[in-house]
């Protein structure tokens, strides 16, 4: 069986790693970014096709490669890749699996902020802040600790002033010049690739002084349970954007655990095996 999977996760890179141990199954993949796809490539992918992929682009891969099923195990908040996902499933008529990491559980806490959307975020961030924190001379005391990528940092630099926001970033040559782009300062940007524990995290926030944290529920594998408990232990105010709800999901196959998605993959095998 080919199998694709979307990849940039370490979900997809898991799902890789069983699948690619399996005979039966030839497994490609795609990624975003030329670190993803190297380690799309370590995990066992036997070709990692690197870009972003529109329902067209995906359906020719499709289509060239033979794939039979279409692996979705990308990001919760990367909604567009998901929708083309099914669209070009659906339009070349091979099965579509979606992997979505569990949800976190929320503390009972009033010092946890839940949005939905990271405009809102920024809008409670302003009133945390204060008047000051906008892009004016006057600098309010504490910073802003930006934990929820550097696609989504220029919703804050757009309205706060950049001298405020710490920003942690992966240690990528687009990361660090996008931060630097939205005029975050050298001093404020770390750049750090993985999970931490909530020690290391409170670390970092009494390091720069944090007066507001901002994520976005990314669930346990994202790291999102240790950030909320160094915020907590601190008593420092989390604003957390919640993941969308993407309707073209309803009626798909969704798994939130990599041992029974794989199962799942290898039962389809054993059936199409057999009828062969």
């Amino acid at each position: 069986m080919n199998v694709l999977v979307m990849a940039g996760t370490s979900d997809a890179r898991k799902i890789i790693t069983h699948l690619s141990k399996e005979k039966v199954i030839k497994v490609m993949a795609t990624a975003t970014t030329t670190h993803g796809a190297e380690l799309a490539k370590i995990s066992g992918a036997s070709k990692v096709l690197e870009g972003f992929f529109d329902d067209e682009n995906l359906i020719n891969v499709i289509k060239e490669h033979d794939i039979q099923l279409l692996i979705d195990a990308t990001h919760p908040f990367a909604i567009t890749a998901t929708k083309n996902a099914i669209k070009a499933s659906d339009a070349a008529d091979v099965d579509y699996i979606r992997f979505e990491r569990p949800s976190t559980e929320l503390p009972d806490s009033a010092l946890i902020c839940p949005v939905n959307s990271f405009e809102n975020a920024v809008e409670l961030i302003k009133e945390i802040m204060g008047r000051s924190a906008l892009s004016g001379s006057d600098i309010p005391d504490g910073k802003i600790l930006h934990l929820a990528g550097v696609n989504t940092l220029h919703y804050l630099t757009e309205v706060l002033n950049p001298d405020l926001i710490v920003a942690r970033v992966l240690p990528m040559v687009y990361s660090i010049e996008k931060s630097l782009e939205l005029g975050i300062p050298h001093r404020n940007i770390v750049a750090m690739e993985g999970t931490f524990s909530s020690q290391f995290n409170g670390i970092l926030m009494n390091e720069f002084n944090v007066k507001v944290v901002l994520t976005k529920e990314s669930g346990q594998s994202g790291g999102t349970n240790s950030k909320i408990q160094a915020a907590l232990d601190l008593e420092i105010p989390v604003v957390i954007v919640l993941r969308p709800k993407i309707d073209e999901l309803d009626g798909k196959m969704v798994f939130g655990e990599v041992e029974l998605l794989i199962d799942g993959v290898l039962s389809r095998c054993q059936t199409q095996s057999d009828s062969g």
